[in-house]
């Protein structure tokens, strides 16, 4: 049996979700799904269940990696894989090299305020520094447009939650002491917050540039807007990355070996592509067989088999370093 153990109801976790069924359905694998609800008691007492109860696999995206690590250190030593989505103790870890991940944005914002706004641009970061694993990404941000002169980042905050309402009442605040809002960065659910308030304040703009991060159903649903100020949204591939998760915990039921750590690379979410990605995230597994495909998604690294089960990833895995 393979088990997800989910944090919240993001859409982006929903497309974890999706990838694991299909991969589950593929290889004859039962499949559950438990939902803590963003609590993090709640989901070390789903592991310790699943603990009980002695399932083959489980993938979890952690509420709280310190409180989840110690169940997951005793759910390993069983024997039993563990896919991690970021933090660790995992058989096999899944990250995003973070630094590259905003850098793709804000390099795509810069070359715009270059190219379209003269060079110059009042710029809104709404970041998730506290979350250590993410502060790499909006780093990044920074430093794109450390040289740019013209550009004036007039907020750089981190919104009370990450979600819609987070964005829009953030960006509600900044509005009142700066109206004149051109570049907007941040995560998709957030960034889709803050164009909802600007468009309620009557201050949206076609030629402002709105991006962000996880290729968000509501970002991908602006970019399909002529109009719209949303432009890109760097999409992770949830459902891609889910599908080959499931595959490698059926492989692992089966004794193969697999891989330590999987490398979620940026796909840079435009207008022009919109059509060609929908396609691949609706079908994983057509993309799992096609390697070409698979590897502008994600890359593997390292190996793992029963025998070597004590060796699982226990530090904060990065391809960056």
């Amino acid at each position: 049996m393979l088990v997800f153990v989910r944090d919240n109801d993001r859409d982006f976790i929903s497309g974890i979700d999706y990838g694991l069924s299909k991969a589950a359905a593929d290889r004859d694998l039962a499949y559950e799904v438990v939902n803590a609800m963003n609590e993090s008691t709640a989901m070390v007492q789903q592991l310790q269940n699943l603990r009980n109860r002695k399932v083959g696999a489980v993938v979890i995206a952690p509420v709280d990696a310190e409180q989840s690590a110690p169940i997951l250190q005793e759910i390993l030593a069983s024997g039993t894989y563990v896919g991690a989505i970021v933090p660790p103790p995992a058989t096999t870890i899944l990250n995003a090299p973070q630094y590259l991940t905003g850098s793709v944005l804000a390099e795509a914002a810069a070359d715009y305020v270059r190219t379209r706004l003269n060079g110059r641009a009042n710029v809104v970061l709404l970041t998730h520094d506290s979350l250590q694993f993410l502060s790499p990404r909006f780093a990044a941000m920074r430093d794109a447009f450390r040289d740019m002169p013209g550009v004036n980042i007039v907020a750089d905050i981190s919104p009370v939650t990450v979600s819609g309402k987070g964005g829009y009442d953030t960006m509600t605040t900044i509005l009142l002491a700066e109206p004149q809002i051109d570049v907007v960065l941040g995560a998709d659910t957030v960034v889709v917050g803050a164009l909802a308030a600007m468009r309620d304040a009557g201050m949206a703009r076609p030629d402002q540039f709105f991006g962000g991060i996880d290729g968000e159903p509501a970002a991908v649903a602006e970019l399909r807007q002529p109009d719209s100020p949303y432009k890109i949204s760097i999409s992770l591939a949830s459902s891609i990355f889910g599908y080959a998760m499931g595959q490698h915990a059926a492989d692992w039921l089966e004794g193969r070996s697999i891989p330590k750590a999987i490398d979620v690379l940026p796909f840079a979410l435009t207008a022009t592509n919109l059509d060609d990605y929908m396609t691949d995230m609706d079908d994983p597994g057509r993309v799992y067989t096609d390697p070409v495909r698979l590897e502008s998604y994600v890359r593997m690294y390292g190996n793992i088999c029963a025998e070597t089960k004590d060796s699982y990833v226990n530090f904060p895995w990065s391809s960056e370093g």
